[in-house]
């Protein structure tokens, strides 16, 4: 792909989100498109919204499981971008209409209190950098269809990290704990909607640690000469696996002594 199908590519995508009429299959479209093309999209997507006056307020990491990750054929996770225009508190409710085909992960959100970044970043050096870990969810939306009508072949990773890794929103909890408060492999979380149980996780399905999903996020960042700054929030990764929200869901998401979360969907 050249640089201007990257940037006809976040056009389409911002469009999408605009007008809620999903785009085409971005593989479809350039077949030997690949890892690069896809965070030149998602560069390019960013590019535009800074241009329209949003912040950047973290980063999300997506692809974390094993189970997504043979589903997708991929051995690495993935990384989107978190823009001031996603943040909802727990208890709000998303307006009909905001989001085309929502979706939420229940995940572990790390808040930063100092930048971190480079390709040698540790363990500690996350935890040193941490100012809290709260619950979180995050909403997920697709801006591209999931199946080609024609063919019938579905989006693959490359579609997916175009589309800012499927992010949409992010919902904290209003429980802030210490980073070392908790084994954050340990923490999981019992997510209901309308009442009914729909998915169950611990965070050790997130690299086996949480934490090593934001060392991962650090140093994929230092690829592209980016780092992780203070104040930003980072969605570590989810350990259940999406629960379609359509219009009228009550999600709420108990993480136990961790804290919890809730969102309705208009």
């Amino acid at each position: 792909m050249t640089p201007q199908d990257h940037a006809r590519a976040a056009a389409d995508l911002l469009q999408a989100e605009a007008t809620g009429e999903q785009i085409g299959l971005l593989t479809k479209r350039h077949p030997d498109m690949g890892m690069d093309d896809a965070y030149a999209v998602q560069k390019a997507i960013y590019e535009q919204k800074l241009a329209q006056g949003r912040k950047v307020i973290g980063w999300k990491i997506g692809l974390t499981s094993k189970a997504m990750q043979y589903a997708l054929n991929i051995d690495i996770p993935d990384s989107g971008i978190l823009f001031d225009d996603m943040a909802f508190d727990s208890g709000d409710t998303v307006p009909k209409g905001r989001f085309i085909q929502p979706r939420i992960e229940a995940e572990i959100a790390f808040v930063m209190k100092a930048p971190v970044g480079g390709d040698n970043v540790t363990r500690d050096d996350v935890l040193a950098a941490t100012d809290f870990v709260a619950p979180s969810l995050e909403i997920l939306d697709t801006r591209i269809l999931r199946v080609d009508p024609e063919t019938g072949k579905t989006r693959t990773v490359f579609d997916t990290i175009s589309d800012n890794a499927a992010n949409a929103g992010i919902v904290l909890g209003a429980q802030r704990h210490a980073p070392d408060a908790f084994d954050l492999r340990w923490v999981g979380a019992l997510t209901f909607r309308n009442g009914e149980i729909e998915e169950t996780g611990l965070g050790a399905g997130v690299l086996n640690d949480p934490v090593e999903s934001v060392v991962w996020l650090a140093r994929r960042m230092a690829q592209y000469g980016q780092s992780i700054e203070a104040g930003q929030v980072i969605l570590s990764g989810s350990f259940i696996r999406p629960v379609e929200c359509p219009s009228g869901s009550a999600i709420h998401a108990d993480f136990g002594a961790f804290g919890s979360v809730d969102i309705q969907f208009a």
